[in-house]
């Protein structure tokens, strides 16, 4: 029998039409939350988040293929490397992949919808004028999130033992 964990990650899934409906406050902070709580190298918490909504949030959807997520969504999140405290830089990726997991999981658990963009880091430079971000904060993902307006399938995995090496 999966544990209770193990059913919220197989559950969990990517996210790209929302319905026109409000996330709280309250569950914006949960999920933040939750990525705050990710482990990293040092303890160095090397993210940093931006909690972007209504016209911000669609002028973020212009320097992105994905601009139908991003306009869909209630909010997106912004997820960045503080490069004044990192120390390793791959070691940091790393916490910063773990702190969007949580924040995904934490999502799901609320029955709230994500998806975890990546291309708009194409346009990582122009942002950062757009934004008008400090050179210290380089942006490493975009979490779109609200509540799904789409019906999903369950998701399909390699077996497990074609994962394993050894």
């Amino acid at each position: 029998m999966a544990t209770d964990f193990l059913k919220l990650a197989v559950k969990r899934r990517s996210i790209r039409r929302f319905q026109n409906k409000t996330v709280s406050k309250s569950a914006i902070g949960k999920i933040l939350q939750s990525g705050q709580w990710a482990p990293s190298g040092l303890n160095n918490q090397p993210w940093r988040f931006m909690v972007l909504s209504g016209e911000e949030k669609n002028t973020l959807a212009q320097f992105t293929e994905c601009k139908s997520i991003i306009r869909s969504c209630d909010k997106a999140i912004l997820v960045f490397l503080d490069k004044k405290v990192s120390y390793n830089e791959e070691k940091d990726l790393m916490a910063i992949g773990a702190c969007i997991q949580n924040m995904l999981l934490e999502a799901s658990a609320q029955n709230i919808g994500t998806c975890w963009l990546g291309e708009i880091l194409n346009q990582r430079a122009a942002l950062q004028k757009v934004l008008k971000l400090p050179k210290h904060l380089r942006l490493e993902a975009v979490v779109a999130l609200g509540y799904s307006a789409q019906k999903f399938s369950c998701g399909k995995r390699k077996p497990l033992k074609k994962l394993l090496i050894r």
